[in-house]
């Protein structure tokens, strides 16, 4: 039995919540992973153009090659997620450029799982239990309050913060949407793994143009060396991040993988301590204690 007609076999099962769960983690450490790759000295824009055409080239000789081809009725769906997830990438830029990331990221990941919860309910049925839902409440209160406490601190980008904090709103709209229809995407894919090669290669056309738009605009451009290599190592972090929460909505319930996702918060924040040097006090501890304690209580409160 191949890897494929395995996942197949065990969705729905106690073993594919077991693997979803692990995958859920996975993803939620590699995007704190990718989100500190964005924050990085470059601008958002070129990263997110490096990462994207990184991706697009690794994906395309699977897509083409490897993968059996998507059935007829994959293209409009492909069509839509193409889409969602352009004007996903440009909000998520705008937000950046114009907030800092330390209260742009924690809105975007709370507000992303709770429209996720509610639209998983209308799309797919499925149902959160009194005890899950107060996990959702804990984990978005940890979220949304480490918002409110690096805002309260922040020294910079305050000019612009209503609109950076109404950017990441919107962001995080659109994360719950790309959550809901890729999970959409990925369970009408006769084969799993066609669905996340021709994901990624069509997903990297169009932020790889932009960002060269930009950069060649640019009165001091950045070397195009060390922007590269970023996005490359973006590339392989997005392949396994966005890939291991997509089998996970396949394998169980798309709800509660996009919980367990936003602990990213409590990974970014432990990368910026460990990695970045940066200041990690009580108040913040006690919030990602919060985060991880929302996200347990939703795993273990079905």
């Amino acid at each position: 039995m191949g890897l494929t007609e395995w996942l197949v076999s065990i969705e729905g099962t106690q073993t594919g919540h077991h693997m979803a769960l692990g995958l859920a983690i996975m993803a939620a450490f590699l995007h704190a992973v990718f989100g500190a790759l964005q924050k990085g000295r470059h601008d958002p824009w070129l990263t997110r153009g490096a990462i994207d055409v990184s991706y697009m080239v690794m994906a395309a000789p699977f897509a083409l090659f490897v993968v059996p081809w998507p059935q007829a009725h994959m293209w409009p769906i492909f069509a839509v997620v193409w889409v969602i997830h352009i004007v996903y990438k440009l909000l998520q830029a705008w937000a950046y450029s114009k907030g800092a990331y330390t209260v742009v990221y924690p809105v975007v990941r709370g507000t992303g799982p709770l429209f996720t919860v509610i639209a998983a309910y209308f799309l797919f049925a499925e149902v959160f239990t009194a005890v899950q839902w107060l996990g959702v409440l804990v984990l978005l209160l940890g979220i949304f309050g480490l918002a409110v406490y690096n805002m309260m601190f922040l020294e910079t980008a305050r000019d612009t913060l209503g609109m950076a904090l109404g950017l990441a709103f919107m962001t995080g709209l659109f994360v719950a949407l790309y959550t809901t229809y890729d999970a959409y995407g990925i369970r009408a894919a006769q084969d799993p793994f066609t669905f996340l090669a021709w994901f990624f290669m069509i997903d990297g056309v169009v932020m790889p143009v932009l960002a060269g738009r930009r950069w060649w605009r640019m009165a001091e451009r950045p070397a195009l060396g060390p922007l590269m290599v970023r996005g490359a190592i973006g590339g392989v972090v997005a392949f396994f991040s966005f890939g291991a929460v997509m089998l996970a909505t396949r394998l169980d319930k798309v709800g509660e993988a996009a919980v367990l996702r936003e602990t990213s918060t409590v990974f970014a924040a432990l990368i910026g301590w460990l990695v970045l040097k940066e200041t990690v006090g009580p108040r913040r501890i006690a919030l990602m204690a919060l985060i991880a304690l929302g996200a347990v209580i939703v795993e273990f409160g079905g």
